[in-house]
Order: structure tokens, then C-alpha cells, then sequence
């Protein structure tokens, strides 16, 4: 059971979702516009939320950001749309969001993000938890260092080593590198293969692609490194 924020301006997606969240045993709160989101937040951290980009006080893209650049986003957000371009769901991916789901929104592809994110979600917490608790002798450095870096271990036996990401610089600048390293990971991990990579990180193929070219991310050694 999971505690959900829907935030979306029509009354009849509001209710739909609510229904089939709840029969699937979940809480859920609901807000018509980004005004009452800000407020169900204020309140308390959810679990996950499900966001309407289009809503008639402010879009759902604008909110994401609010809550990033405020330190707000430490919940899985899944973004919904009717509307909205690969451009919009590529930018809402880049500032934080989990996944897009496109209206009308399938029952199959509501439960699966949903059931992605809140995996997804849990898993981070437990890994936050266990590195915290952790012996630094076993994970390596994980801290911040005196010149601004911050000190990132991969642990799984051959893939990329101890990462170090710059942290006196721009959020915007940073968050690419983190990202750009986030994705190389799971490329090398999963053997170059870009099915297993979306499925892992929760983004459809096409919204993939596009971030990883956006990223500069080299394609091409995952698939040096793939199995034929």
C-alpha cells in the first residue's frame, strides 16, 4: 500500500485514477491543479505522483522543476498527457520525472509505471539505507571531499569504477553528468541492450534514445559490448 499524489485538472481522470488505485489497495489523495499539489506536498512526502502536464494554473513540467530546484523531488513523479511532444517528455525526464504515460492511459501501462516507480523508489531508500550504515572500508569513499566533489562508487564486478561528479557548479550541469554516468552504468550492465536499459530505468525506448543523444551518451560501445 502506497500513499499517491494524482494531480490533474479533469474530474473524470481524477476519479478513474482514484478508483483503480485504490481497488488496488493504495491511498489517494487527489488536486486539481499545481495550487493544491503544492499544498498535498507541504503536507507530507508521497509515495509517488501521478502529473498532468496541462493544467490551467501552472503546467505540470513548471511544478516538476519547482520541486527540484526546491529539494522537494524525493518522490517518483510519472508524468500524463495527452498533448504533450517528445521534446516535453524528454525535458520532463532530464529535470527529474520517473517515467510519461501518454492518454489515454491503459490500465496495463498505469499499473506497470506505478509498480515501477514505487519499486524503484523503495529500492533507492533500502540502498541509501545499507550505504549509510555501511563500513566506508567496504563501499570506498562515498562523501563529499573538500574541493567540491562528490565521490560516487559502482560496486558490481565489471562495470565502471568510482565516479567523481563536480559539485560547485551549475544544478543543470551537474544533473547531466549524473545522469550521463547513471545510464552508462545500466548500458554496461545490461550489455549495450537498450529493451533491458528502458526496462530497468522505467522510460519507454523512444524517450531513451533521445536522452542518451542528448547526454552524449556513445551508444556504440554498448553494442561493442552487447551479445550477439
Amino acid at each position: 500500500m502506497a500513499n499517491i499524489l494524482v494531480v490533474d485538472d479533469e474530474l473524470g481522470i481524477r476519479d478513474l485514477l482514484s478508483e483503480i488505485l485504490n481497488d488496488e489497495g493504495h491511498n489517494v489523495e487527489l488536486a486539481e491543479n499545481a495550487a493544491q499539489a503544492r499544498a498535498a506536498r507541504g503536507r507530507g512526502r508521497p509515495d509517488l505522483v501521478l502529473l498532468d502536464i496541462w493544467m490551467p494554473d501552472t503546467d505540470g513540467v513548471t511544478l516538476l522543476k519547482e520541486w527540484s530546484t526546491s529539494g522537494q523531488l524525493s518522490m517518483p513523479v510519472i508524468m500524463m498527457s495527452g498533448h504533450a511532444t517528445i521534446d516535453t517528455a524528454v525535458e520532463a525526464t532530464r529535470i527529474g520525472a520517473q517515467s510519461f504515460l501518454e492518454k489515454p492511459i491503459t490500465l496495463q501501462k498505469l499499473l506497470k509505471a506505478v509498480e515501477q516507480g514505487l519499486a524503484r523508489d523503495s529500492a533507492r531508500r533500502l540502498n541509501g539505507a545499507a550505504a549509510a550504515a555501511a563500513p566506508l572500508v567496504e563501499f570506498g569513499v562515498h562523501a563529499v571531499a573538500g574541493d567540491g566533489q562528490l565521490l560516487a562508487p559502482v560496486m558490481e564486478p565489471g562495470l565502471p569504477g568510482l565516479r567523481s561528479f563536480e559539485l560547485d557548479k551549475p544544478l543543470r550541469d551537474a544533473r547531466d553528468e549524473f545522469e550521463k554516468a547513471y545510464f552508462e552504468f545500466h548500458l554496461s550492465k545490461e550489455g549495450g541492450s537498450m529493451t533491458r536499459v528502458a526496462e530497468k530505468t522505467g522510460l519507454e525506448r523512444t524517450h531513451l534514445y533521445r536522452k542518451l543523444k542528448q547526454l552524449g551518451v556513445d551508444l556504440s560501445r554498448g553494442k561493442r559490448n552487447s551479445v550477439l
